[in-house]
Order: C-alpha cells, then sequence, then structure tokens
C-alpha cells in the first residue's frame, strides 16, 4: 500500500503487521505464469475491506516472485 522495497524476515513481518491494522484482505490465486526471467506471476483476485467491512477495493492483480534456493528471494505487486 505505501509502496516501496523492503528485504528481510523482520522487514516483512512488520510489512504484513501494519497492513492488517488498516485493511481486510482477501487475495484468491486464479493464474500462475513462468515469466521469460524465471519469476513466477500469480494472477490473483484481491478484495480489500476496511476494518468497518466496507469495501475499498475489488480487482485483479499480479503477485510477481523471485525464487531462488527454494526461498522467494522478492516478490513484487503489479496491477493489471
Amino acid at each position: 500500500m505505501g509502496g516501496g522495497r523492503i528485504s528481510g524476515h523482520d522487514e516483512v513481518r512488520n510489512y504484513w503487521t501494519r497492513q492488517w491494522k488498516m485493511i481486510d484482505p482477501t487475495v484468491t490465486p486464479e493464474r500462475f505464469v513462468m515469466e521469460s526471467d524465471g519469476r513466477i506471476a500469480v494472477h490473483v483476485h484481491q478484495v480489500v475491506r476496511d476494518l468497518e467491512g466496507n469495501v475499498i477495493l475489488d480487482g485483479m492483480v499480479e503477485h510477481v516472485y523471485r525464487i531462488e534456493d527454494g526461498l522467494i528471494k522478492s516478490m513484487e505487486i503489479r496491477e493489471m
């Protein structure tokens, strides 16, 4: 939501903890695509609600993962 880049377990945990204090997201994977550079793009349907239950976003985005040595090295969220 805030943009930018983070790295490491603690930063990722802190990011998601902050997000869940502000929103209630539901993200449903619909399609997986291997990109030419080896990353995996996951087409997801996301419904984001505020903490009162009002829908503030309902649409598709891509979660793009780079996996190295069996671990997620990076994740990017792209608009579709």
